[in-house]
């Protein structure tokens, strides 16, 4: 009977071992079993306090770095977005809106036109049209950018199916420095140069119709450039403070670049986040005084994450009544937060 019972047990056990046997194995496997177990155990743990550990090494980063980083990740991810993504994205953000015209909040970082192919505003104005929902659209009609931001700008962007005469649009900048005089007008003309160098690139710049003679007690005129374009820029200082400037910008004329430009080579004070137009001979990031710096909260080498500050705050059209048609854009999160750490105040928060 005893040899019957460990026949069976080998047998349906796959086991070629004596039957007496099974309860020392079935320890020996559960010992191993659990050595493993508490093995596995172990190196989790030690994983995870690794991690735990790599994280509290880690340098802190500033409430302004995270942000600007953020941002990027934002734009970077609007522009790699199927059209149809940005286009419902773009309809959310209508400011204004009528049979003829479309204002919308353009976002940072989204290019009005691009002509390598990548998503732009333009590229999905088609789809746009369609999702304009409680506006008769003409069958033929295409809504159009009549103002080109620049990629890095935000605020109002008109579009329109007809032409329309645009009466004024204000821009609020923060600059680097503080414009001397506090009000005035900029009529220089702009002309696009190469910059040669280390780093050969092309560049907006100034093309004035005056210079200092030789002795440096006049001014005389000199011959327009036939490729320069007339550019005129209104600006006013609204507040100053850390040595930086809240300066409300009101362009005449849609140069390419034109109130960068006008700011950072004619008054000496670019808009901070202009990484472009901060230096002439090279490609670098903005170089910002200690001052400033500590203000923002930031080290030199993350000012490339640091976004341009210009901001279309105010649209104007002429209206068909006797009313303008104002609208107004609010301000980027990250654009209220520098005013915030700049001490920078619009004049009505003055008054309050």
């Amino acid at each position: 009977m005893q040899q019957s019972t460990r026949s069976h047990c080998g047998k349906f056990g796959l086991l070629f071992i004596p039957c007496q046997l099974g309860g020392e194995f079935q320890y020996t496997y559960n010992k191993i079993v659990s050595m493993q177990r508490e093995e596995m155990i172990h190196k989790t743990n030690a994983s995870a306090l690794r991690k735990t550990e790599t994280r509290a090494q880690a340098p802190p980063v500033s409430a302004q770095q995270k942000r600007v980083m953020e941002l990027k990740r934002f734009s970077q991810q609007l522009q790699n977005v199927h059209p149809n993504v940005l286009a419902k994205h773009l309809r959310r953000s209508v400011l204004y809106q009528d049979k003829d015209v479309v204002i919308i909040n353009k976002p940072y970082g989204v290019p009005v036109r691009d002509d390598s192919g990548a998503t732009s505003i333009s590229s999905v104005l088609p789809v746009l049209s369609k999702l304009m929902d409680g506006v008769k659209v003409k069958s033929d009609s295409q809504l159009l950018p009549c103002l080109s931001l620049d990629k890095e700008t935000t605020g109002a962007l008109l579009l329109a199916r007809t032409e329309e005469a645009l009466e004024k649009i204000l821009n609020q900048v923060i600059t680097v420095g503080v414009p001397v005089p506090s009000e005035g007008l900029i009529d220089i003309p702009i002309i696009e140069r190469e910059v040669t160098g280390p780093q050969p690139h092309f560049k907006m710049a100034l093309s004035p119709l005056f210079r200092m003679n030789d002795t440096g007690d006049s001014v005389i005129k000199v011959r327009a450039h036939r490729q320069a374009q007339s550019a005129a820029t209104k600006y006013r200082v609204l507040d100053s403070s850390s040595g930086c400037s809240l300066v409300e910008l009101q362009p005449l004329s849609g140069v390419k670049h034109q109130m960068r430009v006008h700011l950072a080579f004619a008054l000496a004070c670019p808009i901070l986040g202009d990484h472009k137009y901060s230096h002439w001979s090279k490609l670098a990031p903005q170089k910002l005084p200690e001052r400033v710096l500590g203000r923002l909260g930031l080290e030199q080498s993350k000012i490339r994450y640091l976004p341009l500050h210009l901001h279309a705050r105010q649209l104007t059209l002429p209206g068909t009544s006797q009313n303008d048609i104002n609208v107004s854009s609010p301000l980027p999160k990250y654009f209220s937060q520098t005013l915030s750490q700049l001490h920078l105040k619009f004049p009505d928060e003055k008054e309050e």
